[in-house]
């Protein structure tokens, strides 16, 4: 069985660093999850079918956004029960999650099968590739329990001090993805829905097989699902709502941005393009940090241990300092390498390459922003992390990225998203710093601070 920390008490340094490894490594098979599917339909299926399940996929990652932002909800509840070692609030918040949730799914599921055509053709799809995308889409959307599930699971068990156990469930869904793409899509003839079928059967069986592991070994207090309390549920989406509307805010500023860079022609498009799957992996360690000071903070905030939340800040920032620092150092030497992998387009690969080398220099700011904004989101102040998030893309780096690359040109792009994050963390920090977030109470019946 493996190990759930009581993170209130022993060594923060060593608890940060196997906490958050796991967590790393989970982030860092689901990047690598897409990017096999997306492997095995180019070279099965060709361009049109690859070009159908980017489409599709980008519907998916808005869904999957939002869901990501109600987990953090799950983490900053849940932690902060098991910091007040509540075995009766983690029950009470874990039926009301699973209620709410598995609504939520099968809404979210109706809309995206029922929508799929209308939403495909609102972002422009070509028709050549409407068809395919509509299967996919709708697939897809038929298995969202699945997704949003196995997901689910793994976040209760972070909340409650356990990152090793919710890998076993992202491994299993990657295993079997790469095995039954080929089977399904070539082998079984079913072309596009063979992909869709083979990534909601990984998702279904990492799902059943999460639900029968963490009960067999009673690693989370689960109980037959009963109606939740109105309180329950009103607390759910009051900070679940503007939890998932940051994640949604998130890729909507990423898609603002991609409008100004196709503004610089093909070759720039393209390297920005190849630049941003580098990007995605060597944020995985700022996202990991993120998500594990959310829960080490979240439960010592729910014993009120205020010294050792800001400690987990300190240590969280420092830690994530050296990381992005060893990745800037990586990135200079090996930019140009990196964007050969994805393109081989000259002119696309000297920007590709260039933009990495600029903007590397800055990722510990940016950094900086997913510590601090782990731990304010972890006393339950997610309307204010909405508001961060929505200054970050909206106030500063869409503007600032689109006003450098007028100044400047191309270059302007990557120098435009860097001075973004260095304001972007100024402002986390002046709001860790004086905002008034540790006055957060979410439970009613939580005690008042000494």
């Amino acid at each position: 069985m493996a190990k759930q920390h009581d993170f209130t008490h022993g060594s923060i340094i060593k608890q940060l660093f196997w906490f958050s490894g796991p967590i790393m490594l989970t982030n860092l098979l689901q990047v690598s999850y897409q990017f096999v599917d997306s492997l095995w339909v180019g070279n099965l299926l060709g361009a049109n079918a690859l070009g159908a399940v980017a489409i599709s996929g980008t519907v998916i990652f808005t869904i999957l956004s939002f869901i990501i932002g109600i987990n953090n909800t799950t983490l900053t509840v849940l932690s902060q029960q098991k910091g007040k070692e509540s075995d009766e609030g983690l029950k009470r918040y874990l039926n009301a999650f699973v209620v709410t949730l598995t609504m939520m799914a099968v809404v979210l599921g109706v809309i995206g099968y029922t929508a799929s055509e209308p939403i495909l053709r609102l972002l422009g799809t070509p028709e050549s590739m409407l068809l395919d995308a509509k299967v996919y889409l709708q697939i897809n959307a038929l298995g969202i329990l699945f997704l949003l599930g196995y997901n689910f699971i793994g976040t209760v068990l972070r909340a409650v001090g356990d990152s090793r156990t919710p890998l076993r469930f992202v491994i299993l869904a990657v295993i079997l993805n790469i095995i039954l793409d080929p089977i399904f899509i070539a082998v079984l003839d079913f072309g596009i829905t063979g992909a869709a079928y083979a990534t909601v059967t990984a998702q279904g069986v990492a799902f059943l097989y999460g639900i029968v592991h963490v009960i067999r070994n009673d690693l989370i207090p689960f109980t037959l699902p009963s109606w939740p309390k109105k309180d329950e549920v009103k607390l759910i989406l009051n900070l679940g709502i503007p939890s998932g509307l940051q994640m949604s805010v998130i890729s909507a500023g990423v898609a603002a941005i991609m409008s100004v860079v196709t503004s610089h022609g093909e070759a720039v498009v393209a390297g920005f393009s190849a630049a941003q799957r580098l990007d995605s992996l060597f944020m995985l360690p700022a996202h990991a940090l993120g998500t594990a000071v959310n829960s080490m903070a979240g439960q010592n905030i729910g014993v009120n241990k205020w010294d050792r939340v800001h400690r987990i800040s300190k240590y969280g920032v420092l830690y994530n300092l050296s990381v992005m620092l060893f990745f800037t150092i990586v990135i200079v030497l090996f930019a140009n390498y990196g964007i050969q992998l994805f393109i081989q387009d000259p002119e696309a690969v000297e920007f590709g390459a260039r933009y990495l080398t600029i903007v590397a220099f800055f990722y510990p700011f940016l950094g900086i922003n997913f510590i601090l904004n782990g731990v304010v989101r972890a006393s339950g102040a997610m309307y204010q992390v909405l508001v961060l998030n929505i200054i970050s893309f909206w106030v500063l780096r869409y503007p600032l990225t689109y006003l450098c690359s007028s100044l400047f040109g191309e270059d302007g792009i990557a120098y435009g998203m860097g001075i973004s994050f260095v304001i972007s963390s100024v402002l986390a920090y002046l709001y860790y710093r004086y905002g008034k977030w540790q006055q957060k109470e979410i439970f009613k019946e939580k005690a008042s601070r000494a």
